[in-house]
């Protein structure tokens, strides 16, 4: 059953196209401004530091005494305020250049200034002694240390109900835990009113749909201190993995794939013929066995397809030769950047790695985005596809590098058209590069999911070959591609994306029988085992509550059908079908013909 599109609920802007947030930076970087201008005037003695523009905003770190510090969570909306009452006078940006001299003049008594200015010039950015070599820029009575960046005139260009100031943390000077703790306010600013309320919107919508909250709620995963990072999968979360996987086993069946299963941990000698010890050590999990044996926890699958590639010998006649896996990887993701299921340090990873000689390139690829359709399709997932380019760190030689690009850019040609796709330069993998597939989910958010990496690189690293057709050996191509991605990335944002109301085929628990009484207990309870008996995921709430509250319960916990049975449907041997997706009454029908009908249902 597919998904059908869910509509997005904050289209405040129908038919508007919003600036992007590269046209919006020059407004919020000039806001940044506009903020240190109106803290200061409002605590004197208060230090500002640095204040870029952001995706959504604008920010601002600023060293208070301990006094005001304490304070100015309350305060953001008199700063907000001030901010509002300056603007009209900022009728532009006025720059100048100044000595490296002059400005440890100007900021003596700012510390953090003045370190921006000894790094300009010992990083030899300045111009010679006695010439202007650091930029100012002034709007008002504020004047700042500033490379440029702005509106002309931000007094017209900037509507006074288009920022709002949001929140304030905590953060280290420089990012280093080592400097000081300052106080960063952080502003909202968009090119309008509506838009920046369709942003708040969004940002309300999405605390609801929070797959943090949400999975633990439906009993999906939780986590635990003593492994941060690590999903412990519940019982209904385990039920909702086994059938993406099992849909995903199914699929690749079809078309050929050979599903391997392989080792967790790996000696490092395996990373270093791989290329991952020199471009990817720092982010595995190390294991140091002494006695000269240390291992690595396998942050991705491909270098033990590589072996099982080479264990036998190959022929042409073996190609394609896709081996596909849903293995656990370990990743060590930085402590700061962990945010539940969508980064996490270890996940499943529906993987294949497809070997092909050089002239199936195409072909497969097409086949994969193919497949990839089906993929998406059926959880109603729009996404496009963007190239990735060689990385300034990379394997191999530049011609080989090019031929790869070539060859996945005629494949995007030729499936979405020459310039219909984003190019990311210099993103790809450090062997080779790769189609991304961002899609955007219900609330208008884009992430990158599945990826298909072409690889000319580890194959020869490995020493591959297949026997041609007139017996010459040859080294296979491979394809490493991903479909959901992280499989646990896949559920953080299906959560979201759905809200937790899973397609029914998916649900941990697809239908709830309700009797109304203790007299239709027996009925119920025979209803309950059909289901059970058809296949189909099925609980029974025989507590003594009302009606009502049973209903309330199970649409707290999703289930996407209720069959209600009370004294009229035991009396006629039916049952009333309700469902959790239609408001209204519900339908009368015949045991059988229920069990047919779900059972005709489950299934993508």
């Amino acid at each position: 059953m597919k998904l059908p599109r869910i509509p997005n609920p904050l289209s405040i802007l129908k038919g508007h196209k919003e600036k992007t947030p590269e046209e919006l930076t020059p407004m919020r970087h000039s806001l940044a401004h506009l903020l240190a201008a109106a803290v200061m005037e409002l605590y004197p003695d208060a230090k500002p530091t640095i204040g870029p523009a952001i995706d959504n905003g604008f920010y601002y770190d600023f060293d208070f005494n301990d006094t005001d510090r304490r304070g100015i969570d309350a305060e953001l909306g008199r700063i907000e305020s001030k901010m509002r009452g300056l603007l009209p006078s900022w009728s532009s940006f006025t720059s100048r250049e100044i000595s490296q001299d002059e400005a440890r003049r100007l900021f003596e008594t700012n510390p953090y200034k003045r370190e921006l200015i000894d790094e300009i010039a010992s990083k030899g950015e300045n111009l010679p002694a006695g010439k202007a070599g650091i930029t100012l820029y002034t709007s008002g009575q504020f004047t700042d240390l500033c490379r440029g960046g702005h509106v002309e005139n931000p007094a017209k260009e900037i509507k006074p109900d288009s920022f709002r100031l949001s929140h304030i943390a905590g953060a280290y000077w420089r990012g280093d835990e080592k400097n000081k703790m300052l106080t960063r306010i952080y502003g909202l600013a968009f090119e309008n009113k509506a838009a920046l309320d369709k942003y708040i919107a969004m940002q309300e919508e999405a605390k609801k749909r929070d797959h943090k909250v949400l999975g633990p709620a439906l009993g999906l995963f939780m986590f635990h201190e003593t492994s941060p990072g690590m999903p412990y999968w519940l019982p209904n979360g385990m039920t909702v993995i086994n059938n993406l996987v099992d849909f995903w086993r199914k699929e690749h069946k079809e078309r050929g794939y050979l599903e391997i299963a392989s080792p967790l941990i790996n000696k490092k000698e395996l990373w270093i013929t791989s290329g991952h010890w020199d471009h990817y050590k720092d982010d595995m999990f190390i294991a140091d066995m002494g006695e000269n044996e240390i291992y690595g926890i396998k942050p991705m699958n491909c270098p033990n397809a590589m072996v099982v590639f080479g264990s036998q010998t190959r022929s042409y006649r073996d190609l394609p030769y896709r081996l596909s896996d849903t293995d656990i990887l370990h990743r060590y993701e930085r402590s700061g950047t962990l945010n539940g299921l969508l980064r996490a340090r270890s996940f499943r990873q529906d993987d294949s790695h497809n070997f092909i000689a050089e002239d199936m390139i195409e072909a497969e690829c097409k086949r994969i985005l193919e497949l990839t359709d089906r993929f998406y399709g059926i959880f109603g997932l729009e996404y496009h596809l963007k190239l990735s380019t060689r990385p300034d760190q990379f394997m191999g030689d530049v011609s080989t590098w090019d031929t790869a690009e070539t060859a996945l850019r005629k494949v995007l040609n030729e499936k979405v058209g020459a310039g219909k796709y984003g190019i990311k330069e210099k993103d790809g993998a450090f062997y080779g590069p790769k189609i991304d597939i961002h899609m955007t989910d219900a609330l208008g958010r884009e992430w990158q999911m599945g990826t298909i990496q072409l690889d000319f690189q580890q194959p020869k690293r490995f020493k591959l070959e297949y026997a041609d057709k007139d017996g010459s050996r040859k080294t296979p191509v491979v394809i490493h591609r991903v479909l959901y991605g992280s499989i646990e990335r896949f559920i953080a944002i299906l959560i979201e994306h759905t809200a937790g109301n899973f397609p029914y085929w998916l649900a941990p628990v697809q239908v709830k029988v309700l009797p109304i009484t203790d007299t239709q207990k027996k009925f119920a309870e025979e209803v309950f085992d059909k289901l059970q008996g058809s296949g189909l995921r099925a609980e029974i709430d025989t507590r003594a509550e009302s009606l009502g509250k049973k209903i309330r319960d199970a649409k707290l916990e999703k289930i996407p059908y209720l069959i209600v049975i009370g004294e009229k449907e035991q009396k006629e041997s039916k049952i009333t079908l309700e469902s959790r997706d239609k408001n209204g009454k519900g339908e009368s029908m015949k045991v059988a013909d229920l069990l047919n009908r779900l059972t005709k249902e489950n299934h993508p």
